[in-house]
Parts: C-alpha cells; structure tokens; sequence
C-alpha cells in the first residue's frame, strides 16, 4: 500500500510513476487527498473536544468537593452534549478512514525509477540470455506427449479425481519432481536462507499484508465458512511472519524459503497455451524471502537474481532473463526481473521465476517496521522471488534432454533422483 505521507508530499512524482503501469490515478489521489484533509481536521475536532471533556470533568470534581452540587450538574449537562459530538465525530472518522483505506488499497505500487513504461510483455527489456538452444535430429516431442510415453505424469486421472489442472505424477515423475524440491531447498539453505514448512492456508489480514486481497480478478481459492484462503504462493505465508513487529534495530537482512504446492484459480486461461505444465490450478514451488533495511535493498535484489541465474545455470537450461515494463508487471511489485527457459519442442520461453522488490508497499500493509539509529520507527524493504516454479521447469528439463534411448538428468539432480536417464 502507498503511503498517505508520499501522497501528501510527492503526489505529482506519484502520478508520473504510475503512468508507467498507464493508469492515471489523479482523480483516486485526488479523492484520497480531500477525504485526508477532513479526516485530519476532524481528527484535530475531536482532540480539541477531548481536552475539553477532560477539563470539564476536573471542575466537576472539584465543584463536587466544594459542595457545589448545582454547578456539578451544569457541567455535566455540556460534557453529555459534548460526548454526543464526539461519538459523532469519531463514528464519521472511522467511516474516512475505512474510505482512504480503500482507496489506498486500490493502488498498485509505483514503479522504481528504472522501469520502463510499457503495455505489453513485447515491451519488457532482454537483460541477458545463457546456454545454446537445443537442436535435435530427429521430431522433439512435446512434454505432455513425453509424460504419457514414459508414465511420468497423469493428465486425465487428476481430471478424474479433481479437475483440469490438478496432475498426479507418477513413478520416476513424481521422484524428478521431489529431486527437484530437494535440490532448490538445498540450494537456498547454501545461501543462507532459512527453511520454513508453512500453512497452505492463510487468514484474510496474510492476503492484504503482501497484496494478494483484495483479489480484484478472483485468482485465490477461498473457503467461506471459515475465511481462509489457499495461499498462491509460499511469499504470503513466509512474509506474513513478520506481520506487526519491529525489529529492534537498523542491523539486519532476514532471508526465508520454503516449499509449498500452491493454488490459483487461472480464471480467464484457457487455449494452447494452459496445455500440459504450461499453466496448472495446484503446482509446486520453492519460494525465497528476504527483508530488508531499504538502503539494501538493491543488493538484495541482484544477489537474488544471481541465485536464481545459478540454479538454471546448474540444470543446463537455456534461460533468458527480462526487466518487466511498467504494464507486464505485479501489482505490488516496484520492479521485476523474470526469468524464461526455452522449451525446446514447443519453441517458445517459459516463465519460471520473478524476482521483485517491493520497496515498502507490503511493509506498509505489514507494519513490518525497524527501530532507526534516532530509535525512530521506519518500514522495512520486503523481496521474493521464484527459486524455482517446478511445473515448466520440468517441462523444459523433459522438452530439451529427450533422446532416442530416454531422457537424460542433468548432472546435479542424478544424486537426487537416483538414475541418470529415464527409459
């Protein structure tokens, strides 16, 4: 959530960051702007009426010593008519507040300076690219056709049980996809990532704390008789930790991970795009978290991207990695980097992994606060980033490593699986 102080002091900079993402939030901002200033007068309104009850119940306690019974009750008569106004009063800043909260809620996060403004992903910017891309002598098979021919994963029997998008994986499939938890947990625990097993249900306030509530397009499953929600991610879980506290002092870096299947609806998804991996309702991931104090942020952000580079690295993937366009990217998300590998057989790039920072966005929605130097309260900086998401991840490793005898392992996952080749 942005902050009511940056709208104040910096609205025009605001506007101008949002334009990147092409919203034009003056009249949202405006409306935020009028409803804050009354809520600030009004506020001002009800201390006054506060001293006043205050000093009037002195003098009625001293009328009452002094015996002064008739002035007592004159009293007391105004401060009745003044706790009227007050219970008015609060109820109507109650009511401004709720409204601004609303609005606030309504705003994404400014982009950072060095996003570029943009509609579509054709207009996100290639930061670099790795690894060759396969060639093959004979007709590459598609993953869901590799599935099927080697008993990896079930399509229809999660239809069977579930629905569409709900896979079960089987046999060598199942045991490449544990390889695979196991080798980014272990990754993550080298670089000094603290390991979390989390709820894979969270509260409404988790939802608000990190931007995925209010859910405007209806992705989060939802389960109304007790208000809880399937997380999307591991982020939700993992960052809500250290919802409501403040950290004692400016020394810190707080690096979390954890594994999880996570659930979203994809409601709008549909064609050849969703087929197999490409897009699932339950899939699993490895997430990593990190707060920060701001000034390290950046840091933080490029170690991230590096550890996530290493891992594709590692797998021998042709990987490519882009810096997101205002318009391409998350709705807390200050800027973005998104990592694709190269499907060989449906030749075309993947999505496996963002990495983003989000400044103070979810901090502000957190109250995730630190304790300066001057022992003054100031919001943290909160990142995650993908490390990895495994459904296209394996469908690359399947696409890209298919031979006329089987499919080959990468190297560091043999030790993990226990077999080199898949016949």
């Amino acid at each position: 959530m942005l902050e009511i102080q940056r709208l104040r002091s910096d609205k025009d900079g605001v506007l101008t960051g949002l334009l990147k993402r092409n919203i034009d939030a003056t009249n949202t901002i405006n409306e935020i702007l009028e409803i804050d200033s009354l809520w600030r007068s009004s506020k001002t309104e009800l201390e006054t009426i506060f001293a006043e009850l205050n000093q009037l119940s002195r003098k009625i306690g001293v009328f009452f010593k002094e015996g002064k019974q008739e002035e007592a009750s004159q009293l007391k008569l105004e401060t009745i008519s003044l706790k009227g106004k007050e219970s008015d009063l609060k109820l109507k800043v109650d009511e401004m507040e709720s409204k601004i909260t609303a609005l606030l809620y309504s705003l994404p996060n400014v982009p950072h300076a060095d996003v570029a403004q943009g509609k579509s992903p054709e207009e996100n910017e290639q930061i670099a690219s790795y690894g060759e891309l396969p060639v093959f002598s004979f007709s590459a098979m598609p993953h869901w056709d590799l599935v099927k021919k080697y008993d990896l994963i079930d399509f229809e029997l999660g239809v069977k049980v579930t629905g569409a998008g709900f896979p079960f994986y089987r046999g060598k499939g199942a045991k490449l996809q544990r390889a695979l938890i196991s080798f980014f947990l272990d990754e993550a625990d080298k670089a000094g990532y603290e390991e979390f097993i989390t709820p894979l249900l969270v509260n409404e306030a988790s939802g608000i704390g990190t931007g995925q509530l209010p859910d405007k397009e209806g992705q989060m499953y939802h389960s109304p008789e007790d208000d809880l929600y399937l997380i999307p991610t591991a982020e939700v879980p993992l960052t809500n930790i250290y919802r409501d506290v403040i950290l004692p002092n400016e020394d810190f870096s707080i690096k979390l991970t954890g594994y999880t299947p996570c659930f979203r609806r994809e409601a709008g998804s549909y064609g050849k795009d969703v087929r197999g991996l490409n897009r699932l309702h339950q899939f699993d991931k490895v997430e990593i978290v990190r707060i920060e104090n701001p000034k390290n942020s950046e840091r933080a952000l490029k170690e991230m991207v590096e550890h996530v580079r290493e891992l594709l690295v590692k797998l021998e993937l042709p990987f490519r990695v882009l810096r997101l366009c205002g318009g391409d990217m998350g709705f807390a998300s200050a800027m973005t980097f998104d990592f694709e590998v190269y499907s060989a057989a449906q030749e075309k790039w993947l999505e496996v992994s963002s990495v983003s920072r989000f400044d103070t966005f979810q901090s502000n929605r957190l109250k995730l606060r630190y304790k300066d130097e001057q022992k003054k309260s100031q919001l943290c900086h909160t990142l995650n980033g993908s490390a990895l998401a495994l459904p296209r991840i394996l469908a690359a490793l399947l696409e890209n490593n298919q031979t006329p005898d089987g499919i080959k392992i990468p190297r560091v996952l043999q030790s993990y699986t226990g077999f080199s080749i898949i016949q």
